[in-house]
């Protein structure tokens, strides 16, 4: 079961991976990063990848038709249950963005950030490894 930083490691490893991040969304704040920030700075990058992905996971339009799940009162997951969207990607004219949530422990309010090339990349791939990535995240 890798960590962080084994788990980012593994990430940079994809075609056209250009960088990557594992942030909470809750509070913005990137717990690893490597590679590329698209903007430069990977902290900046974190808070705003954040907001898209709270309002992904927080608005009804995109959990419309999942069954009733507890959340906290900041809208967060309670322990033990999954983030109500699996990912979101983001298609750009030079890349992609693909925020894959995270099920954890506790409140399930972290996501794995990749910055794909898009000549470079393959979303279908990435996508996948990705899942398969935050299925074996260790968070401590």
């Amino acid at each position: 079961m890798p960590g962080i930083d084994e788990c980012l490691l593994d990430v940079m490893r994809l075609p056209g991976a250009r960088g990557a991040s594992v942030v909470d969304w809750t509070s913005g704040l990137a717990l690893g990063t490597i590679g590329d920030s698209p903007n430069g700075d990977h902290e900046a990058t974190a808070a705003e990848t954040a907001e898209v992905a709270r309002m992904a996971a927080e608005q009804p339009a995109f959990t419309a038709g999942l069954p009733d799940v507890p959340t906290a009162g900041d809208g967060t997951g309670v322990a033990g249950t999954p983030p109500p969207v699996e990912d979101v990607i983001v298609t750009t004219r030079a890349g992609y963005h693909i925020l894959r949530f995270v099920e954890t422990d506790f409140d399930s309010s972290v996501f794995l950030h990749l910055w794909l090339d898009r000549a470079e990349g393959n979303l279908a791939l990435a996508r996948i490894r990705l899942g398969e990535m935050a299925e074996r995240l260790v968070l401590a």
